[in-house]
């Protein structure tokens, strides 16, 4: 019986590291992920396959396609495609370290590392703005109802499609706004984290309420802090049944649907944009059959 990859369901770690992937060797590739499932094991290592990785190997999964080509009113939305994408899940930065160079090394004779970046819990939770984040995440089974395909889909049951943008803030500005802009910004307020009736409609909270779509978009938002020298902002990763859900929120923050633009664009900009597929796990290892590898 296939499994999910358990680090998606499970609370935060107190410290991350993201690595991506990109394929040099394609007819390696197949051999690199039968090494990657033996040490990958999807708690402590979640890992997703994206679109470009599965045109090389000649697979098809139903439901990956590329990040989309998404502008608004001024804005353009980056899309950084990669072949794979981990998510190293620890408490212990030097083990980080060790385990990605293990991991590198493993696909090295496909694959070449393309970006890395590490990620922290601020503050219990909170965005680096001060906010909380995650707010309105489903918890339990309708955490896995949203972030799990289901035996409805009998070859991808147990599997989930992750949408990662890298969010930079201008934490210069932000913090140069009055309070109450701030607020309405993001539609809630800092101090208390309660949602407020009568924020814009450019508000973050208003633009992305999951049950305000038809039908409702919900996510499992995994998103945690970065810093990287005198920058900051959000690894903003979202699990789900399909890129629906994500595609919706993405669609009217940009204000495809109405010309209003999500506030959130005043202080931060996304930077990177990659879907994936991440795999179940089946017997303690990736279940790597629906890719049919030769």
């Amino acid at each position: 019986m296939n499994t999910p990859q358990t680090g998606i369901l499970l609370p935060l770690p107190p410290l991350a590291r993201y690595l991506t992937f990109l394929i040099d060797e394609a007819e390696r590739a197949a051999g690199c992920l039968r090494a990657l499932a033996e040490v990958a094991d999807g708690e402590r290592t979640v890992v997703g396959l994206g679109h470009s990785l599965l045109s090389a190997l000649g697979g098809d999964i139903s439901g990956l396609r590329p990040f989309p080509n998404l502008a608004g009113v001024g804005l353009e939305l980056p899309a950084t495609p990669a072949a794979i994408w981990l998510w190293l899940r620890g408490d212990d930065r030097g083990e980080l370290l060790q385990r990605s160079r293990r991991i590198a090394e493993v696909l090295a004779p496909a694959f070449r590392l393309d970006g890395t970046l590490d990620a922290f819990v601020y503050d219990g939770g909170r965005d680096l703005t001060g906010y909380e984040d995650g707010t309105e995440n489903p918890a339990g089974d309708a955490a896995t109802a949203a972030a799990i395909v289901g035996a409805e889909q009998p070859l991808l049951a147990g599997s989930s499609f992750v949408a990662v943008q890298r969010w930079r803030h201008d934490l210069g500005r932000f913090e140069q706004m009055p309070s109450a802009e701030r607020d309405h910004c993001i539609g809630r307020r800092r101090c208390d984290n309660e949602e407020i009736d009568d924020a814009p409609e450019s508000a973050h909270v208003k633009r992305t309420a999951q049950e305000s779509f038809t039908p409702p978009a919900f996510v499992l938002r995994r998103s945690m802090p970065w810093a990287e020298g005198p920058h900051g902002g959000l690894m903003f990763v979202a699990f789900a049944t399909s890129f629906e859900p994500f595609e919706a929120q993405l669609r009217r923050m940009v204000g495809i649907e109405d010309g209003i633009v999500d506030a959130l664009f005043r202080f931060s900009q996304p930077q990177s944009g990659a879907y994936f597929w991440c795999p179940a796990m089946r017997s303690g290892r990736l279940d790597l059959s629906p890719l049919r590898l030769r």
